[in-house]
């Protein structure tokens, strides 16, 4: 009898954020290749657990406290200590730390973001961008989250196109759909229409407070989330005289009933990598606006290359609005409060969103890494 391989998967924590629940998911629907895997799941920080992984997973924390040096340090012992015949990350200092640490071993790591943007100007973002060039095309395999997001590893940061494989995050419709089904944390005190995300640049929570401000629609505006710029977003709330009508809960644990109860999502960044609570949403039947940003939305709403649209764009499955434009955010709020295209939208995302199912997602992330096992020592 062939004793199982062992796969050692990585993430930063299991705190809140989009690539701890997809990671949740994916091990969560990976319960058939336990005949065939034996699977860890280490986690680089002593931080609480918001999202939990499924019981039979081996998890085993380390205390890297945030530091890139002894996460490679912490990681190269855990390395030892499971001998893994595959490693598998998710998130730029899993990422790192997995290559430095495989040593010729097959090793497949995952880019959840819009690298060539996600990094702030200034020597951090630059030695950042400097690392993942040297480092990410060593690995074995790199799933990136969108098809934009390879097409920047590939142009920008020398990772060979044959290593490169573009994968949808998987969304666990049912599991959504039963969350969606628990109590409100809180009451918003009438209708609302809801973005959510960490307060960073990226988000641009900044101009979507503008833009609900010029639109003067009815509805308030819940912005689910926490972050290192909530005092710039409540200044300009105040800045544009709507203040007491921009909730600001901070995070919440169970998005999925605001998602159920809201009118609309929004997603207002400036750039992504594959916006998993736009496709969430969208799997509750929420009709939804986005920003045309890179890379995603466009690929989701409208099934087209970003720069194949422009301006404000009615796409079959959502609306998109140009990066950083308030106006036509505001007229996309505006329009978006017929309620006859809030339904017909509303029918159209859920439809839509049977297209990013978390089987067939799950299915592809293990033939990458089978297919890192064929190729033998990594070069």
């Amino acid at each position: 009898m062939t004793s199982r391989k062992r796969v050692l998967f990585l993430i930063n924590s299991l705190a809140g954020g989009g690539a701890e629940r997809v990671m949740c998911t994916l091990l969560r629907h990976s319960e058939t290749e336990r005949a065939e895997f034996d699977i860890t799941l280490g986690l680089l920080d002593n931080e609480p657990l918001t999202n939990s992984p499924p019981d039979w997973v081996n998890l085993r924390q380390l205390d890297c406290r945030f530091s890139l040096a002894r996460s490679v340090m912490e990681v190269g012992k855990l390395f030892s200590d499971v001998k893994p015949d595959v490693s598998v990350s998710f998130l730029t200092r899993a990422n790192l730390s997995n290559v430095l640490n495989a040593r010729g071993r097959p090793c497949v790591i995952s880019e959840r973001a819009n690298t060539a943007t996600h990094f702030l100007p200034g020597a951090k973002g630059a030695i950042s961008k400097a690392l993942i060039r040297a480092i990410y095309p060593r690995a074995t395999k790199v799933i990136a989250v969108s098809e934009g997001v390879a097409a920047g590893l590939r142009d920008k940061f020398g990772v060979p196109a044959g290593k490169l494989t573009a994968i949808a995050n998987p969304v666990d419709a049912e599991t959504i759909k039963a969350r969606a089904a628990e109590p409100m944390p809180f009451d918003p005190g009438g209708p609302y229409v809801l973005a959510a995300g960490r307060m960073v640049y990226s988000k641009s929570f900044d101009m979507l407070i503008r833009a609900y401000a010029a639109s003067g629609i009815e509805p308030k505006l819940l912005i689910a989330g926490d972050g290192e710029l909530r005092p710039q977003l409540e200044a300009v709330a105040k800045e544009c005289g709507v203040e007491g009508r921009v909730l600001m809960p901070g995070f919440v644990a169970n998005p999925y009933p605001l998602m159920r109860n809201a009118q609309v999502f929004i997603l207002s960044s400036n750039s992504e990598g594959f916006p998993n609570a736009l496709v969430e949403s969208m799997a509750l039947g929420l009709p939804v606006i986005a920003t045309n940003a890179p890379s995603g939305p466009s690929q989701i709403l409208a099934e087209a290359p970003r720069d194949s649209i422009s301006d404000l764009t009615f796409a079959p499955h959502g609306v998109l609005t140009p990066v950083g434009s308030v106006e036509r955010m505001a007229d996309a709020l505006r329009a978006m409060q017929d309620p006859e295209m809030r339904r017909s939208y509303g029918e159209k995302a859920a439809v839509r969103a049977r297209s990013f199912d978390a089987t067939g997602s799950k299915n592809q992330y293990w033939d990458v890494i089978r297919s890192a096992m064929q190729a033998g020592p990594r070069r």
